[in-house]
């Protein structure tokens, strides 16, 4: 498929990819397969790795799929996206102990006497291959000579899939036969074309779309009728979007249950300093929602959003569990002298609002709704 037919096939299918039809999201995954799976190839230097990367870019641009308001950014959009899958694919590689599953089938090709060696031989040796290969590569120019073996040696063709000019591509293949020996680049050639993914690729990932759909398709219609289902279809999907709902609650409430701090000033002063504090938190509320929901569009990244979660939470709860009670245990002591009757009822209110029970309740609303996104939209 050309370099035109390409980009033509993705403006036409996107619009109905987004509405949720799997098969129009398929076709697109058949025309863009070589490009992911050699960014993904390119960094991890493992085969079996760059697929399970590629399919788990595809399934998450799937999911985010509202998000992309420009058919043409898709591509580059859908690149950073493996990129960042890669990379942290190579992070988890270097820090995870080999334990549960890994474990069990090592001590399983121990242990059977029945496996076959000499499969395991021939694995061990194409992975080997496959890395030294790359490796012998200069790194920027592994992305392009993946792709102009898979694409039919086709400078322009991997210019468009790579969103580079057809000269940037020129210089680095250029730069690559200049660095590599010629029976070297024959060998790279025909593992280029033979890692290749193959159809059953893109059927793999079809049909691993009917687990989930894109936001814009989620089956949210009745909430879209409030303002309420609005921020909900914008923020519904993930832990941004739960943890967002959760402090945008806080927020809401703390508005409206703000004179049950108010009321224990005497005096303009005190007013002034409670009125402040009140200010504060839900400027911060604010402010942590508008980082998390910028982390996690920004990054892609559940890890990094979740940590900006966590320094959310903590921000908030220093608010509340430090700072607020400097200010009002003195007026609480106060006002407890002057109606201990009274002052019990009024307690009770500011303690299911401000206090350490208000406090519990809207940590076990933003954690229990980051649970129930987490089993939910996993």
């Amino acid at each position: 498929m050309s370099n035109d037919a390409i980009d033509l096939l993705i403006k036409r299918e996107l619009p109905a990819a987004v509405r949720g039809d799997r098969d129009a999201y398929g076709r697109i995954v058949v025309a863009s397969q070589n490009a992911v799976t050699a960014v993904a190839l390119a960094i991890t230097r493992d085969v079996p790795a760059s697929e399970d990367i590629a399919q788990e870019a595809f399934l998450s641009a799937w999911h985010h799929l509202p998000r992309l308001k420009n058919p043409s950014s898709f591509l580059p959009w859908l690149r950073q996206i493996t990129r960042n899958l890669a990379h942290d694919h190579l992070r988890g590689r270097r820090n995870r102990p080999v334990d549960g599953e890994a474990a069990e089938l090592a001590i399983l090709h121990a242990a059977d006497p029945d496996s076959c060696p000499m499969q395991q031989a021939l694995d061990a040796e194409r992975d080997a291959v496959a890395a030294d290969l790359i490796s012998e590569l200069p790194e920027e120019s592994r992305e392009a000579l993946l792709l102009y073996y898979r694409e039919g040696q086709s400078s322009k063709q991997v210019a468009m899939l790579l969103g580079l000019s057809d000269a940037a591509v020129r210089k680095r293949l250029s730069r690559a036969r200049q660095s590599v020996r010629e029976d070297l680049l024959a060998r790279f050639s025909e593992f280029a074309r033979s890692s290749a993914p193959s159809a059953a690729f893109a059927v793999g990932v079809t049909a691993a779309l009917g687990i989930t759909k894109p936001a814009a398709a989620a089956g949210l219609g009745i909430a879209t009728k409030s303002l309420a289902g609005s921020l909900a279809a914008r923020f519904a999907m993930g832990f941004a979007g739960a943890a967002s709902g959760g402090l945008l609650g806080g927020l809401v409430a703390a508005w409206f249950s703000r004179r049950a701090i108010l009321d224990y000033a005497d005096n303009r002063e005190e007013l002034d300093r409670l009125q402040r504090f009140s200010w504060r938190y839900m400027g911060l509320s604010l402010a942590m929602i508008a980082a998390i929901v910028a982390c996690h569009f920004l990054f892609h990244d559940e890890r990094t959003t979740f940590a900006m979660i966590a320094v959310a939470l903590l921000a908030m709860n220093w608010q509340l569990l430090v700072m607020l009670p400097r200010l009002m245990n003195p007026l609480l002591a106060r006002d407890a002298r002057r109606d201990p009757v009274g002052a019990q009822q009024r307690l009770l209110a500011y303690r299911l609002t401000w206090g350490r029970s208000g406090v519990m309740i809207s940590n076990i609303i933003v954690i229990g709704s980051l649970v129930i996104a987490h089993f939910h939209f996993a």
